[in-house]
């Protein structure tokens, strides 16, 4: 990935830099698409910068090869066939993210990664795989990509990191029925799962950012 394509929009903390959130924005979205909902989370005084992150530009075979930013190529919804290559791609980009914030001294239980749709499938993979310990992880409105890869290549240091996992019940882009499998599949990792279902569709209510605040405080207490 080039320099341009992931050079991140950043919410700067309010004093001292004492923790990091890494957000990844959806399909076609871009890292500006989740800026306006950062005030929302009420994270300011508590040393934390949020990172949004911009994915390639690439072409989206579902769109009919029509170049978007993604993180990964989506070849149709049933999940058949995956992009494990462009996953794996995204993943070590978001790693070297990770790793720039520990460049800055910052503790890694103070890091947490957070995405929407594609987002999430990445932020999942990348905590879980990274070798020293995180605080947390988010996946909104998301699925589990590479259940048998995430299961083999989790590391011990993020055993049992915690994961929130927030779906809409009239979710018709990624059904609900994944996000209950990713929950699942995660608890019976170790994970402690917190997961909540809200009357949308593929989307944010104010009763899931509600959540989204307190969970992340609890991260950044």
């Amino acid at each position: 990935m080039s320099e341009q394509d992931m050079a991140p929009v950043v919410v700067p903390e309010a004093g001292a830099h004492r923790g990091s959130v890494i957000w990844l924005h959806g399909l076609g979205a871009d890292g500006h698409d989740f800026e306006p909902l950062v005030p929302e989370l009420e994270l300011a005084g508590r040393g934390v910068r949020v990172i949004l992150p911009h994915a390639p530009r690439q072409p989206v075979t579902l769109n009919g090869g029509m170049v978007m930013r993604a993180w990964y190529d989506i070849y149709d919804m049933t999940l058949a066939r995956i992009d494990e290559a462009g996953i794996r791609r995204s993943v070590s980009a978001v790693q070297d993210l990770i790793r720039a914030e520990l460049a800055q001294g910052i503790d890694g239980r103070r890091i947490v990664l957070a995405g929407f749709s594609q987002g999430g499938v990445i932020a999942v993979q990348a905590a879980l795989s990274f070798g020293l310990a995180l605080g947390g992880v988010l996946s909104l409105s998301s699925y589990v990509a590479l259940p048998q890869a995430l299961a083999a290549e989790q590391t011990p240091a993020n055993r049992h990191l915690p994961v929130f996992i927030g779906h809409g019940d009239e979710d018709s882009v990624v059904p609900p029925v994944l996000a209950e499998q990713a929950a699942g599949l995660l608890a019976s990792q170790g994970h402690p799962v917190e997961k909540h279902t809200y009357s949308m569709g593929h989307s944010l209510c104010a009763a899931e950012i509600g959540h989204v605040k307190d969970w992340l405080q609890d991260r950044f207490h």
